[in-house]
């Protein structure tokens, strides 16, 4: 490399830093300060109140960076729960104090003054948010529902036609202690009579030695000829996506790290694969990595193939060799309204199910459990029972 070259490409990387300081104090200043522009000062409220509210928009703004860093960084439960508590709370006020102006502007159109329209927004705002806060709560700490889909794979031979396939997802065992719920879930699970049980992936927040009695009901679901799992993002994060794969497998499961097996039944057969996520290469994990030629290698090619994928987008690999259905899950169905449209940008699914070549279909679950905020808004949490239909 020149010193010419060399020279601009120091000054980058001393840059970024500073660009990302930037950003993120950029967003968390529109995070917290719509909500406090809508609820607070544009309502005209008398002094103390909107000095109150300003304080304790103020407060909240500042504590929340430190109580992330405290609780996803050093590993601190309590400052998780408060951090990802406040993360969904302040989330909800953005999009509905949004929501809120188009009322505030119809208000003023119709001959309403602006404190009186200030005042309806955010009244309106805060009853919103609060009915949706509660309901979201109740939605992710529930046992997910099931969802029943009959999915037609052409090259699946008679023998297996109505083999019944569990998908649960993004378990997402964390700083909430769900241990209760887990063995809730493993219930609703083995009540439904599986042939094949698959974990897609985000097990856990957290080590293998933090999530052990949350993660611990997963040796107890049952099925008859195939349990299979893969590692998701979350693994990764302090690269504890091997840890994970080891520990499902001391559970009874097949950690499908970039490898297959043949489910066979009525004289017909079926390849079950698993790939890494896609952010195991990236993670600094030795040996991590998705590898669709390697999870396939030595399979028979005529045979029909089942991908379990954590990512949706990783479909584009199971399009090019050929495979019948990836099981994906990842998105959580945004979790928390809106937010969906910003997973949009990055998957090329949200939830359900959906063709991606003449061959290749994706079957992508809104998840089980949640990510960060113990909340889901017009995103439910399922159990997907995925019935394969044969061609014939």
């Amino acid at each position: 490399m020149s010193a010419d070259t060399a020279v601009p490409a120091t000054r980058r990387r001393s840059l970024r830093p500073l660009l990302f300081a930037g950003t993120l104090t950029l967003v968390l200043g529109l995070l917290f300060g719509l909500p406090w522009w809508t609820i607070v000062l544009s309502a005209g409220w008398p002094a103390p109140v909107t000095a109150a509210g300003t304080v304790v928009a103020a407060l909240a703004l500042l504590a929340f960076p430190v109580l992330m860093y405290r609780g996803h960084f050093r590993g601190n439960d309590f400052a998780s729960r408060v951090a990802d508590t406040l993360l969904g709370v302040i989330w909800v006020l953005f999009a509905w104090s949004a929501i809120g102006h188009v009322l505030y502007f119809a208000l003023l159109l119709g001959g309403a003054g602006a404190t009186t329209a200030g005042r309806a927004m955010a009244v309106s705002v805060l009853a919103v948010s609060a009915v949706l806060v509660v309901w979201g709560y109740a939605e992710a700490m529930r046992v997910p529902r099931v969802k029943r889909v009959d999915i037609t794979v052409p090259r699946l031979g008679p023998g297996l036609d109505g083999t019944r396939v569990v998908l649960i997802t993004d378990t997402h065992y964390g700083p909430i202690d769900r241990a209760g719920w887990s063995r809730k879930v493993t219930a609703a699970v083995n009540e439904l009579d599986a042939d094949i049980v698959c974990h897609t992936g985000d097990i856990a927040d957290g080590t293998v030695a933090m999530r052990l009695e949350q993660a611990a009901p997963l040796a107890d679901i049952r099925a008859r000829l195939a349990r299979g799992y893969v590692t998701g993002n979350h693994e990764y994060i302090g690269r504890g996506g091997q840890s994970w794969l080891d520990h499902m497998t001391e559970l009874g499961w097949q950690s499908l790290h970039n490898r297959h097996t043949v489910i066979e039944r009525g004289g017909d057969r079926l390849v079950l694969a698993g790939i890494d996520d896609a952010t195991a290469r990236s993670s600094g994990s030795p040996g991590h990595g998705a590898d669709i030629d390697a999870a396939l290698s030595g399979a028979d090619p005529e045979l029909p193939v089942l991908l379990l994928a954590h990512q949706p987008k990783q479909v584009t690999d199971a399009v090019s060799h050929g495979v019948d259905l990836q099981l994906s899950g990842h998105t959580h169905g945004g979790q928390i309204w809106p937010f969906h449209l910003l997973v949009l940008l990055d998957q090329p699914a949200l939830a359900g199910l959906s063709r991606h070549s003449e061959r290749t279909q994706l079957y992508t679950s809104r998840g089980a459990g949640f990510w960060g905020p113990p909340l889901r808004v017009f995103a439910p949490s399922e159990i997907a029972l995925l019935t394969l239909r044969s061609g014939g």
